[in-house]
């Protein structure tokens, strides 16, 4: 249950009830009203707007419209008291009953509490990773792969219909400059001294296990012919086994996606020409000349007709090329074939995660994306600042591997998928990360990810002892939910319960907001708040968890502290990190 949604359906039942009785009029708009956490604890459980959205089309007084609406609110089932603050806040205090009511709810939902239908299973597409398909992921990949892997599971625990799609970039010079990388590497397999990989190739090891297979099913076909005969069909086989790779790297951090688009697909289906005639058909292109970009010099820039896409028209700063000198279409026109495609399958609302270097390309895509969609679709834009990676202090910046990166791979490999997830959330995306190698791994209240797996794991160790004493039997989800919950009245307690009845408003805050970092920090709140319970219990013998003479108190005790579990494993979930049972 949701504390919040539920009271904030109260506060609308009895505006309505109000203009039925006449004491308000009909038809007021309600759709700014809200129930939220005071800013200030002391000042109560939930605070409430109402009065201040509703006076002016009430034309009253917030306060008198206050008094209006506090009475019935305070006869609500399950609140203690109610009072107006400043100009019109109505603040809520809940009983200590209601607050226990929501252990049951928790141990009834099991992981499955806070899943929300805010969504209304609204079609979501979510593109994230989309690296080009020249090597292995590095680390700076990992954090959009996370946070891109982290938003559409959030999405969906909020009753969102998401698809996880990744756009492989298999075209350009890139690509053919991964073919003659995959060249060299297959002429070496064969035993070639080819004297080295020449500049401006991709000199990494990972092609080696490609060029060797290569070799293995083609033999010596591809020596001494000219590039134009084996520049395509190497190309293609590159870009398979690269692929091939990224889909490892991804498994490798627990990611599997839904769709895998290709751009040499796209294009080859028509899609973009599809996406560039129906623009130009509405008048969205012409050909004209475009101002030189700001802090260029005139003698540097050479004005001259271009196809253009009428970007301003739909928010950007200028019109953007869409055709290059030689008839063939830009990146950008490939984009728009591709944003189009995604709305013809169904997807009003389009999320992608990008590198913060895709900065200066947000606008023209969000026009594109309006553009091709009749201003029905809206894209959003993530951009994820670079990750910082060090080990104790100390940059780290070479992979064997690689060549010139340090590979997600190696990374995950060095400290554990689940910490790669956790610490790649606990900064906004647009902020930069530093990722300590040695940090990360401490066991220490000042390293999140371990701290609130401790917590998991520390409640797991009790909940063992407990059933030693009364049995797995007393101790099952339903046994626990069916406890008596008076003896849960300490203000920990209680603290602790009203944390996690945030869980729910928190899935739907994020979600709305796109933010699944707010997770992170709602995790260590959650962990420190049953911390401290413990610490309290060390201190008072009477706040144990278990006291052995008191089996009533110990099993409502389990209940309290089974409902923390599943909480923190709910949203562990969320980040695809896997809850611990002990710590090691």
């Amino acid at each position: 249950m949701n504390v919040f949604r539920q009271f904030h359906d109260h506060v609308i039942a009895l505006v309505a009830d109000l203009s039925k009785s006449d004491a308000l009029p009909d038809g007021l708009d309600g759709s700014k009203i809200t129930v939220e956490p005071p800013r200030d604890p002391s000042h109560g459980d939930l605070s409430t707007n109402v009065a201040m959205v509703l006076s002016k089309q009430a034309k009253m007084k917030p306060r008198d419209l206050a008094d209006m609406i506090a009475g019935p609110l305070g006869a609500l089932e399950g609140v203690a008291s109610v009072e107006i603050a400043g100009p019109g806040f109505i603040n809520i205090r809940l009983s200590d009953a209601l607050w226990r009511k929501q252990i049951p709810e928790i141990l009834a939902a099991g992981t499955d509490y806070g899943q929300s239908d805010m969504g209304a299973n609204e079609p979501v597409n979510v593109e994230y990773v989309s690296a080009n398909p020249t090597g292995p992921l590095h680390v700076g990949h990992g954090r959009g792969a996370v946070v891109g892997d982290a938003l559409a599971a959030l999405l969906t625990k909020a009753g969102f219909a998401v698809t996880k799609e990744y756009w492989i970039n298999d075209a350009g010079a890139q690509i053919e400059t991964l073919a003659r990388s995959m060249h060299v590497r297959y002429r070496e397999a064969l035993g070639e001294d080819t004297g080295g990989i020449p500049e401006g190739l991709y000199p990494g090891e990972y092609l080696i296990p490609a060029a060797k297979a290569l070799a293995d099913r083609d033999g010596d076909k591809w020596v001494g012919k000219p590039e134009s005969e084996w520049l395509t069909p190497l190309a293609d086989f590159a870009i398979a086994a690269m692929m091939d790779l990224i889909r490892e790297d991804l498994a490798v951090l627990g990611i599997e996606q839904d769709v895998f688009t290709s751009e040499r697909g796209i294009v080859a289906s028509g899609k973009v020409d599809e996406a560039l005639h129906d623009l130009e058909a509405r008048n969205l292109m012409y050909v004209g000349v475009l101002e030189p970009p700001k802090g260029m010099k005139p003698d540097d820039w050479e004005p001259r007709p271009q196809t253009l896409f009428k970007a301003t028209d739909f928010g950007d700063d200028i019109d953007r090329p869409v055709k290059k000198s030689d008839g063939s279409w830009t990146y950008f026109a490939t984009d728009i074939g591709y944003h189009r495609d995604k709305y013809r399958r169904g997807f009003k609302r389009m999320i992608n995660i990008w590198g913060a270097d895709h900065g200066g390309y947000v606008k023209r895509m969000q026009a594109a994306t309006r553009a091709v969609s009749n201003d029905e679709g809206r894209l959003t834009i993530k951009l994820c600042q670079m990750v910082n990676l060090m080990d104790g202090g100390a940059p780290v910046k070479m992979s064997k591997r690689a060549g010139t990166f340090v590979t997600l791979r190696e990374v995950v490999e060095a400290v554990g998928k689940d910490v790669v997830r956790f610490i790649m959330l606990t900064r906004r995306n647009d902020a930069p990360l530093d990722f300590d190698l040695a940090r990360v791994t401490e066991q220490s209240k000042d390293n999140p990810v371990f701290y609130v797996q401790y917590a998991h794991a520390r409640i797991a160790s009790v909940l063992r002892h407990a059933t030693e004493a009364l049995g797995a039997d007393a101790l099952t989800d339903e046994a626990l939910a069916a406890v008596p919950l008076d003896a849960i009245n300490d203000s920990a307690e209680l603290d602790l319960i009203r944390r996690m009845a945030s869980w729910p408003r928190l899935i739907e805050a994020a979600a709305e907001a796109e933010e699944p970092h707010r997770i992170a920090g709602y995790l260590q709140e959650l962990a420190a708040d049953f911390h401290a319970l413990w610490n309290k219990g060390k201190d008072d013998a009477t706040l144990r968890f278990i006291i052995e003479d008191q089996p009533d108190r110990t099993r409502a005790r389990m209940a309290l502290i089974r409902s923390v579990q599943l909480v923190l494993a709910s949203g562990l979930g969320v980040f695809g990190v896997t809850p611990v049972q002990e710590m090691r």
